[in-house]
């Protein structure tokens, strides 16, 4: 059963949180990291919050896949609103402020399209919930059951009870 420990785990991670509520949360806070550029402290803080939260991590995933495309064709209007806000004359000070603490410079807030995908996930993340909250409640369920059928997932479920047999 060794083999199948990597589908055992995928079916789990599909199937275990599968909440609307835990999918739909799932899924925005993987939005909003897919929007952003990786290799600063904002995605690394994001990726650990994904991490320590209850929430369905093959529907966060699957927005980090998708999202990670969509942002790359969102760029060019992240960098129009990240320049906006970072050569906006009444923020000047507020940036270099940030900017002279010892933390803020490796979050790439002065780099303009992390500035703008960040503003842009921040400000999609909640009616992204409210979007897909219902769509999850819709068809999660079914989603579920169709998924348990598979003679893979029935082969992974009765090796994890012979594992708490033997145990």
């Amino acid at each position: 059963m060794v083999f199948l420990r990597p589908l055992k785990y995928l079916a789990k991670a599909m199937l275990l949180d599968a909440t609307p509520g835990q999918l739909a949360w799932g899924f925005a806070l993987g939005m909003v990291i897919g929007l952003i550029p990786k290799g600063n402290l904002i995605a690394v803080s994001l990726m650990t919050l994904f991490c320590a939260l209850r929430i369905n991590l093959a529907a966060g995933t699957a927005a980090i896949l998708i999202f990670a495309w969509v942002g790359m064709l969102l760029d060019p209007y992240s960098h129009r609103l990240g320049h906006f806000l970072l050569t906006h004359p009444s923020l000047q000070a507020t940036w270099t402020s940030l900017y002279d603490m010892n933390v803020v410079p490796w979050t790439a807030f002065n780099n303009t399209v992390v500035l703008g995908s960040t503003l842009i996930g921040l400000a999609a993340f909640l009616p992204t919930y409210c979007i897909s909250r219902p769509i999850f409640a819709r068809f999660a369920e079914k989603w579920a059951e169709h998924v348990k059928k598979y003679r893979v997932v029935q082969i992974i479920g009765r090796g994890e009870m012979a594992d708490r047999l033997v145990a």
